[in-house]
């Protein structure tokens, strides 16, 4: 089932100045999507415009086979929720509680009821004991989780995630990179992750490549990594277990690009003992 379908769409801050050009990609139902480009090459325009933030030049988005439009922006809203980049600027209640009742309050959720979504949503994320905690008090990355809980809570079908691990330090990135997974792994969540994090690319399903204004690659993270070129031109530093395989290879050994670690371990055993 499609949750996600952009067709033709093109967008410009400036007239003559197209920072999208006949953009065209979908998402399926449980899908965890990638997408990756250079600074200013339209990614957080992309999810702008998914939530009806900004006004396409041209062409059609439709999330659940609704048509975005003034018509339906509520009805789609309800089924995007978005993760930002900086979790200081979206945490907008006084507690983690009040935060993540916002979003319930403006689907006139039933007081009574909110107690206990507030609880099974913030036990999710692993803050079920911080619930009367002040913004202030919480790290980077139990700001985020917050943010994520407050999410979950609303039952989008589509999350995005807006480059949410990048002002993050390891132990928060970690954190958060693991709910995306389970995310995906254990609830079957459509997820469409703005990231410049190759560990984070490399668990997706599929990864999108935004240049020049175009998808100009859509395929599996193996399939990415064999594009070393267009990987620089998109300013993705090459993770290193695939750059020491292509180092290897060219110093004489042939062994399959790896993903993980111990994908390169095995990879290097198998040719070593093969000799």
């Amino acid at each position: 089932m499609e949750i996600l379908r952009i067709e033709n769409l093109y967008f410009a801050y400036e007239k003559n100045n197209d920072i999208l050009k006949d953009v065209n990609f979908s998402l399926d139902k449980g899908e965890y999507v990638s997408l990756i480009g250079a600074n200013g090459s339209g990614k957080s325009t992309v999810a702008k415009l998914i939530l009806g933030l900004l006004e396409a030049r041209q062409g059609d988005i439709f999330i659940g086979g609704k048509k975005l439009n003034l018509e339906n922006l509520p009805a789609i809203r309800a089924e995007v929720g978005i993760v930002f980049q900086n979790p200081d600027n979206q945490f907008i209640g006084s507690t983690v509680q009040d935060d993540i009742a916002f979003g319930l309050e403006n689907q006139k959720v039933e007081t009574e009821k909110m107690p206990a979504i507030i609880q099974h949503f913030a036990n999710e994320v692993k803050m079920n004991e911080f619930l009367n905690f002040e913004p202030s008090r919480l790290s980077g990355g139990q700001k985020q989780r917050v943010a994520i809980a407050g999410v979950l809570a609303m039952g989008p079908e589509l999350i995005i995630f807006d480059e949410a691990t990048s002002m993050l330090d390891y132990q928060g990135k970690t954190e958060i990179l693991k709910i995306i997974k389970d995310l995906h792994r254990k609830q079957n969540k459509t997820i469409l992750s703005i990231t410049h994090d190759m560990e984070e690319i490399a668990t997706s399903d599929r990864v999108l490549v935004l240049d020049q204004a175009k998808v100009v690659f859509s395929g599996t993270p193996r399939e990415l990594l064999q594009q070393r070129e267009l990987l620089e031109k998109a300013k993705m530093k090459m993770p290193f277990v695939a750059d020491f395989a292509f180092k290897y290879n060219e110093s004489g050994g042939r062994i399959a690009i790896p993903l993980t670690l111990e994908e390169l371990t095995e990879e290097i055993w198998q040719s070593v003992s093969s000799k």
